[in-house]
């Protein structure tokens, strides 16, 4: 088969689209022919060398939707010729509130979906809903499920609530502000971009402000009235900005760190407030169903920025690492 491999670290230039022997069935797995894919942050991450338990060479990719072809022994949840997308965490365990040690994502160390075909274990496997293209499909687990746990399990947004989701066009932070306004709340974003804030006010969102501006916070906060519900992914001086912008008795969300460590962080801010902060990251299969079915009740289209052949995978990648997109960006899969 066809597929995107990573053979040594040095960034997104060092992946290599390569003919490999198909995927292994094994007990409980499902072999899939997948008709699209989808990348995540993370795909940059683990061709810079930043994730534990990197075992190369590695067909890279996470996210995917296609057509199950053969199933192992002892799977029921599914049948040949089903449409079905991934989920990619591996492992969760058996606690809602925390995954277990053996948690991992699909695609490291576990060959992913940046392929012609993957085995995955058949409670990784649900039915695409009928509404979604191949693409849409493939975009939304490790970002919606992600999205969803942020919003729903760990940060409990109620209708009417206001949330900023700052740094918005990424996909997870797309996805962020999609849930929240089918909730019904009002939502506020961020970026250094007009036309990302545009996009976002297309979508939903109820105002945005420019983090280059000096007076960001102040605008944000008068626009706002501050948030109930903050959901940062990006850290660094930032969080202390989204400290300030927060009212009294709420909540904060962290899954990211794209700036780094926060810097002068003032916990008299934090507990005087009675701020909650939370920390999350992906989701539990019992989410990813969940979040599912928030989709095909709510009818919700995740936002695709560009597609790339498989063949361009590296070119995706890179596109991806400068932060270019609006929304996801996917890989459509020769058949």
């Amino acid at each position: 088969m066809k597929a995107i491999v990573l053979r040594e670290i040095g960034g997104p230039e060092k992946v290599h689209y390569e003919e490999i022997p198909d995927p292994i069935l094994e007990e409980g797995e499902v072999l899939i022919r997948l008709h699209a894919a989808a990348l995540n942050r993370r795909d940059v991450y683990v061709t810079q060398g930043l994730y534990h338990g990197l075992r190369l060479p590695a067909v890279m990719g996470g996210d995917g939707a296609g057509e199950v072809v053969r199933v192992g022994k002892k799977v029921t949840n599914v049948a040949i010729g089903d449409e079905v997308m991934i989920y990619p965490g591996l492992n969760w365990g058996n606690h809602l509130r925390v995954n277990g040690p053996n948690f991992s994502i699909l695609g490291v160390p576990k060959d992913g979906t940046f392929a012609q075909f993957v085995t995955v274990p058949s409670e990784n496997v649900f039915h695409k809903p009928a509404y979604l293209t191949w693409e849409e499909a493939a975009s939304i687990p490790l970002g919606g499920v992600t999205a969803y746990r942020a919003i729903v399990t760990r940060g409990k947004l109620q209708e009417g609530e206001t949330i900023i989701i700052p740094g918005i066009g990424g996909g997870v932070a797309t996805l962020l502000l999609q849930i929240a306004v089918a909730i019904g709340a009002k939502v506020f974003v961020t970026s250094s971009k007009e036309g990302k804030i545009q996009k976002a006010l297309e979508l939903g969102a109820a105002g945005g402000v420019n983090y280059r501006s000096d007076t960001w916070v102040k605008e944000l906060r008068e626009m706002s009235g501050g948030a109930d519900l903050s959901v940062d992914s990006i850290g660094g001086e930032q969080f202390n900005s989204l400290v300030s912008l927060a009212k009294p008795g709420s909540r904060i969300v962290t899954f990211g760190a794209t700036k780094g460590q926060v810097p002068n962080l003032l916990l008299p801010r934090i507990f005087l407030k009675q701020i909650d902060i939370l920390g999350t990251s992906s989701g539990s299969p019992e989410e990813c169903k969940q979040m599912i079915d928030f989709f095909k009740e709510h009818e919700i289209h995740p936002v695709l920025d560009q597609s790339f052949p498989l063949e361009q995978t590296k070119e995706a990648l890179i596109m991806l690492d400068k932060g270019e997109n609006f929304g996801k960006i996917t890989i459509k899969i020769p058949q």
